[in-house]
């Protein structure tokens, strides 16, 4: 019988360390290419809440920071306990929200976009670019670069998304910015509105990662290279993810696409239609009104029907598939 109880315990302890503990030290969740159990490392607002075991991972610790940063009394540690679950609630209630301590899609946007007065770190006006600012980063070359006026005033290494979880192609803004939430977001975070998750460009704990395919999909890099391009960046900072230079891969599967859908694949027909010369707006993944109304303009400028929602006809009309 002891035999046994002993053989489980070395089970338990080698397929889900982590799991057993409830005061762990890192959101890391990840080692090598097995992921425990409650491990929620995810960026698509994945939903938070009481479990056990607990659930952990760089999403728990995002949450702890951001409160912990908005003034609440919490303590990161990337397990999301009885504490995480009732200092939610304590937001939810300050933010009209239900206070059920889960955070829901509805809860990440409100505490992610949600203002904290952080203007402290700045250069000098002198040391400041002054004109049009845009950080190009593109997956391929894994380079990130700040443009003023057309002209390269910075370039970085980064890491970007692996395969599985890539990097989100297309034109964002900086949304919101952070300081020192550690672990595996280093000493800055810049959030990027990508409307289909979280995405930041952030600092790590892992600066052999830098130069490769590495992340969730968030921009890493090293603490020192983002520590020099923070304050140079203000909230509003458009920000252009690309690869090779462009928006939309070669190899493109049509999926009908209509008003009010968002992801990737509405970020790809907004970049072919402004490479058509159909400007718009941003290609930000989201398919409002403008998008609608230059689909309708280029499937009437193509002797196809007017239905500013995109099938395989007008994909083809696009030059997107063969």
């Amino acid at each position: 019988m002891r035999k046994n109880i002993v053989y489980l315990i070395l089970i338990l302890l080698f397929s889900c360390p982590l799991c057993l503990f409830n005061g762990i030290e890192s959101a890391n969740c990840v080692n090598g290419q097995n992921m425990p159990a409650g491990c929620i490392d995810r960026t698509d607002f994945p939903d938070l809440y009481l479990s056990n075991p607990q659930l952990q991972g760089e999403a728990v610790w995002m949450v702890q920071a951001r409160l912990k940063e908005l003034g609440y009394d919490i303590l990161p540690t990337g397990a999301y306990n009885q504490a995480s679950s009732d200092t939610v609630r304590l937001f939810q209630l300050a933010n009209d929200l239900e206070d059920n301590g889960v955070v829901s899609r509805q809860v990440w946007e409100k505490l992610m976009y949600s203002e904290t007065g952080e203007t402290c770190l700045s250069k000098k006006d002198e040391d400041s670019p002054r004109g049009r600012l845009l950080i190009e980063i593109d997956v391929a070359t894994r380079k990130l670069r700040l443009f003023e006026d057309d002209k390269v005033i910075k370039e970085y290494p980064v890491a970007v998304g692996k395969s599985k979880t890539p990097s989100p192609l297309g034109e964002w803004k900086v949304a919101q910015k952070s300081l020192n939430w550690g672990n595996g977001f280093g000493t800055r975070w810049m959030g990027l509105n990508v409307p289909w998750g979280i995405y930041g460009i952030h600092g790590t704990n892992k600066p052999g990662s830098i130069g490769s395919y590495a992340s969730h999909g968030c921009i890493r890099m090293f603490n020192r290279d983002v520590e020099d391009l923070y304050p140079l960046v203000p909230a509003g900072t458009r920000v252009r993810i690309v690869e090779n230079g462009k928006i939309f891969p070669e190899n493109l599967e049509p999926v009908p696409l209509k008003k009010n859908a968002s992801g990737q694949r509405v970020v790809y027909v907004q970049s072919r239609l402004k490479e058509l010369g159909i400007e718009f707006d941003r290609a930000d993944g989201r398919y409002g009104n403008m998008t609608e109304l230059a689909v309708k303009y280029f499937q009437a400028w193509h002797n196809l029907e007017p239905s500013g929602e995109m099938d395989e006809e007008s994909y083809r009309a696009m030059g997107m598939i063969k």
